[in-house]
Formats: C-alpha cells, structure tokens, sequence
C-alpha cells in the first residue's frame, strides 16, 4: 500500500514534529541564493543573463517580452482563452467584493477618526513557467493586484527557448503592465533592487519553488513580500458520509504536484480510512504523475489517518495549519466552526480543491508549512497601504489632555506633553 492508514493516538514526538513543523526545504539553499541576489543587485542584467544561461539553459537578449505576451493571444485555441477570460472574470469579481471603502467616524467628545486605503505603485509577480504552462499562477497574482489599483504591475517568469503562450495570454488576460523573462532567484533580487531593464518593486507575490522562497526570505526587509511557501498541501478531514473515490481524488490532485507535498486525510471512522487508502491505491494506475504522486504519499508529512473521535481529527487539523482543507462531513460547517488556521476550505463532496486552484474565484496562493496560523492567502489587502486619519475638535483635545500630559510625563517625554499643553492654555 501507498499510503498507510495510521492511529493518531500513536503518533510519536517525531511523527507529529514531520506533520506540524515542516519545513519548505529552503535552508539548504540560502548561502547558494545569498550569493545570486546580491550580484544581480551589484551587476544588473549582466548578472541576470549569466544566471539565466547557467541554471535555464537559454541565452536572452531582451529581457523585456510584453509584446510577446499580447501576440500570445493569437497562438492559443478559443478554449483555452475562453478558460482564462472565464477565469479572470471570476477572479475578480471575488477580489473585488474585497475592497475596502474609506471610513470617518466622529465621536461624541470631539474626535474625529478613520482609516483610508491607497494601493501600491509598483509590485511584482512570480509567473512558475519555462517550459511548462501557469496560466492560474498568473491570474491569482495579477488580478488583485490590478483590483487594488496598483499602477504598475510587473511579471516575471522563467525563460525557456519559447515560453508557453498561454502563459503569456494569461499574463496579458489578467492585466499585467510589463512582462520580463528571467526566472529563480535572480529574478527576485531584479526585482528586490532593479536593473537596466527591471523596474524595483516595492512588493514581490507569487509562488516558485525553494530557490524562489529562499531569495524572497534574502530580501525580505528591501522589499516586501507576500510569504515564504513550500509545495503545495492537503488534509481532508472526512466522516463515514464520504466518498472514498472523491477523497483519493484530492489526495492525489495536491500530490501530484511535488514530490515533498504534504498530503493528508483524517477521519474518525476505521472503514473510511481503509477506503480511503485504497481507493488512493487505485487511483495512482491512472495518474500521469504517479511516480511523483507516490513520493508526496510516501513522504513523513503524508498519511491516512484514523481518529478516535471527530474532536481529535479538527485539533489534529487546527495543529497542522494546511494550506488547503476539505470538509466532507455531515456536519460540515460545524467542523469549519471550531478550525481557525487554514488557508483555502472547501466544503462539501462537489467543491474539489481544483476549483479553487484555477476558476472558483478564491486566490490560489496560500500560506503553506503551517503558516496559515499566523497569515491568509493573497488578497487585494496585500497590495494595498491603510493610513488612520484623525481631526481634533478644541472640545476633543481638552477631553484627552490630562490622559496625554500624564501618560507622556510617565514616560518622560516632556515635549510631548507640553504639544497638548501649549494648545489647551492658549484656548484658556
């Protein structure tokens, strides 16, 4: 069997350690990176081009290719660009129930206060490509984005001797102001510091795999980022109504994708754990992929997994923090009540985690390696600045000023206490 179905009473320290504190696979890596980032910053596009045609195989002219991405249009069947406009078309409409309108509130004691939203001018998206075809990568960064009204929206993705043309359509369905093909980590330091031909960003989203994650982690604090992501993962948590066939489905839809994915089901019932594991059994003969598939499955941070209770599956899950989670349950939303850390849900035995990857709506970059504890997806907030406004009224400041003078003068900060003081002796 693949896949073992295990108890998670019998989990040991190094078992639950594997499951709950995985790690993106990008230490190894940094050194490496460190020295790739800072001579893109030192050398430019001389560096860039040396990079490309060492790890890529490809020697590039012009980096630039947004003419490309517009005539790509042209290359690919009327499926397949009726797919993206369908998905672009989806993908905003869920960005844009998310923008946030400006707001003033006037207190009764003389205080004005509010919060108003302005987008970012400049960001960068990581497009995965080469040879392979992102068109979702592309639209999950690039339509918020847009949404948000961020003036300048840059992308990078990897080159290949001809890039696939529906990730460049995609790239220009969605939105994008300039496309550049460089791709790894010197494509995050170009975009972390400029060069001839790269604007610098203020922020850098998008996915990409640990050369990718461990240059954003080298330049966090230049620029900003969205987060450091792992490969992509899945806990299913399943009760006796389930569909073993549909479970296995979704195991294997996220295993497929990399070989270190985390990929998980946890049920209270013994039967459906059996099913479960076999059906993933019958379902690898006819992946494409099955030989990745296999590995993910196989990993220490994959399994089946047999609960004594349905209380025990929701705190496994709240402590794994996935980045994708499925509920098939009779009591769905009442499971979805008591997990808070999750990246992406998907309830119910119709909703399959592809949906949500490529054309329900929902933004498909999500925190992976547990950090769903701490942060959500991409979103149009992530492109946007909130700056708090506030108006005094004589009436308001006098109605603050012995709380000021006194917590300042606590403090010993003086000045700060006598900017209140000077206004409110004058209005004596």
């Amino acid at each position: 069997m693949t896949i073992d179905v295990r108890d998670l009473a019998d989990l040991g320290p190094a078992d639950r350690a594997a499951l709950f504190e995985r790690d993106a696979g990008v230490e190894a890596v940094s050194e490496d990176v460190r020295g790739i980032v800072e001579r893109v910053r030192e050398e430019g596009d001389v560096a860039v081009r040396e990079f490309t045609s060492e790890f890529d195989g490809v020697e590039v002219g012009n980096l630039e290719i947004t003419d490309d991405a517009e005539r790509a249009l042209e290359r690919i069947d009327d499926d397949v660009r009726e797919a993206i406009e369908t998905a672009v078309a989806n993908v905003r409409a869920f960005h844009e129930a998310q923008v946030p309108e400006d707001w003033r509130r006037e207190f009764a004691d003389g205080r004005e206060l509010g919060r108003r939203f302005r987008p970012l001018e400049r960001v960068g998206v990581y497009v995965p490509g080469g040879t392979a075809a992102y068109p979702s990568s592309a639209i999950m960064g690039v339509v918020p984005a847009v949404v948000a009204g961020v003036e300048h929206v840059v992308v990078v993705t990897p080159p290949a001797e001809e890039i696939n043309p529906v990730t460049l359509a995609a790239v220009h369905l969605a939105g994008a102001d300039a496309v550049y093909r460089v791709g790894g980590a010197q494509a995050i330091g170009a975009l972390a510091y400029g060069t001839e031909s790269l604007p610098r960003v203020q922020k850098i989203v998008g996915p990409g795999n640990k050369w990718v994650a461990a240059a954003k982690g080298v330049v966090r604090g230049d620029v900003e980022i969205d987060f450091i992501a792992g490969p992509s993962e899945i806990v299913v948590v399943a009760d006796e109504t389930a569909d073993p066939a549909f479970v296995a489905a979704d195991l294997l839809a996220q295993a497929e994708h990399d070989p270190n994915s985390p990929v998980v089901a946890v049920t209270d019932d013994a039967d459906t754990a059996d099913a479960i594991a076999t059906a993933v059994e019958s379902g690898l003969e006819s992946c494409s992929r099955a030989e990745i598939a296999r590995e993910a499955l196989a990993n220490d941070a994959s399994g089946v997994f047999l609960a004594r209770s349905m209380s025990e599956a929701i705190l496994f899950t709240e402590s794994f923090a996935p980045e994708h989670l499925t509920i098939v349950a009779d009591d769905d939303e009442a499971i979805l009540e008591r997990i808070d850390s999750a990246g992406s849900v998907f309830l119910g035995p119709q909703t399959p985690v592809a949906a949500g990857d490529y054309a329900s709506g929902t933004n498909h970059v999500l925190p992976t390696n547990g950090r769903a504890r701490v942060t959500g997806g991409l979103s149009v907030e992530t492109f946007l600045r909130a700056t708090t406004v506030q108006r005094l009224s004589s009436e308001g400041l006098d109605s603050l000023a012995d709380t000021v003078t006194t917590l300042a003068e606590a403090e010993g900060l003086d000045a700060h206490a006598e900017s209140v003081r000077v206004r409110t002796e004058r209005e004596e």
